[in-house]
C-alpha cells in the first residue's frame, strides 16, 4: 500500500502504511520510524509508531509541512532496509493464583488445562507493536490462536501493575495500576514504567518479548 498522509492539526501528521493489524505492516512502520530518526530532520520533535501508522509531531517554525512531506517521500523511495530486529526481552511471570485470577477462566473457555495455557502463552516470541493506553503498556502481537479470548464483560476497577492479560487476539502487560478489562493470567515483578528511571520505559515499540514462567516463591523474592 502506498503511504497515506493524514494531517493531524497544525503540528502533526500520520503516515498510514496499511489497513490491518499485521506484522509486515507494523514492520514497515518501525522501519520508517528508524529511517526518519536516522535522518535527523530538523524540526521533527518525535515519531511514534502505532499498529499501522507513524505519528509525527513537528515544529512548523523549524520544519514546514512541505519540507517534511518531501523528506518522507525521499525516505519512502529508498529500497527497503534489511530488518533490524529489536531487543529480545525476557519477562518472568507468575501465572495463576492471586497473580493470575482469570487463568482458570481462560483454560475453561478453550477446554484445555491451566498448564497448557501457560505453555502456549510462554512458548511464543511476541512483537511489541506499539506502546499505549498507559505509559509503557506494550501491545503484543503473536498470541497463539488457541488463546484468543474475549475481554471481560465487566472491567475491573483496579488491575495491579505488572499484570499480564489477554484480550481477543492480543496479550499485554499493565505498566501501572489502572482499570482494565483484559483477562489476567499472571503478573511480573518487573517494573515496566518508572518516571525516576532513565529511560523510564522497560520496553519500546519494535522490541520482542518472551515470557518465562516463575514460581510464586521466586516472584515474592524478586519483588522483595
Amino acid at each position: 500500500m502506498k503511504p497515506r498522509i493524514q494531517i493531524c492539526g497544525e503540528t502533526a501528521i500520520s503516515v498510514e502504511l496499511g489497513d490491518a493489524v499485521d506484522p509486515d505492516v507494523n514492520g514497515r512502520v518501525h522501519d520508517l520510524c528508524r529511517r526518519l530518526r536516522a535522518c535527523g530532520v530538523p524540526g521533527v520533535l518525535c515519531a511514534v509508531p502505532t499498529y499501522r501508522a507513524l505519528f509525527i509531531h513537528y515544529d512548523p517554525w523549524e520544519c514546514s509541512l512541505e519540507r517534511l512531506l518531501l523528506g518522507l517521500e525521499e525516505i519512502c523511495e529508498e529500497p527497503p532496509a534489511e530488518s533490524a530486529g529489536g531487543r529480545v526481552i525476557e519477562i518472568p511471570v507468575c501465572y495463576g493464583g492471586e497473580c493470575g485470577p482469570d487463568l482458570a477462566e481462560v483454560a475453561a473457555f478453550h477446554g484445555i488445562s491451566e498448564e497448557e495455557v501457560i505453555a502456549l502463552h510462554a512458548g511464543t516470541t511476541y512483537r511489541v507493536y506499539m506502546i499505549g493506553f498507559t505509559p509503557g503498556f506494550p501491545y503484543l502481537g503473536g498470541l497463539d490462536p488457541q488463546l484468543h479470548t474475549p475481554r471481560k464483560s465487566v472491567p475491573r476497577k483496579r488491575v495491579a501493575a505488572g499484570s499480564v492479560g489477554i484480550a481477543d487476539s492480543q496479550t499485554g502487560i499493565y505498566s501501572i495500576e489502572s482499570p482494565g478489562g483484559w483477562r489476567i493470567i499472571g503478573r511480573t515483578p518487573l517494573v515496566l514504567f518508572d518516571p525516576r528511571r532513565e529511560p523510564p520505559f522497560l520496553v519500546e515499540a519494535g522490541d520482542f518479548i518472551r515470557f518465562r514462567p516463575m514460581s510464586r516463591e521466586d516472584y515474592e523474592r524478586s519483588r522483595a
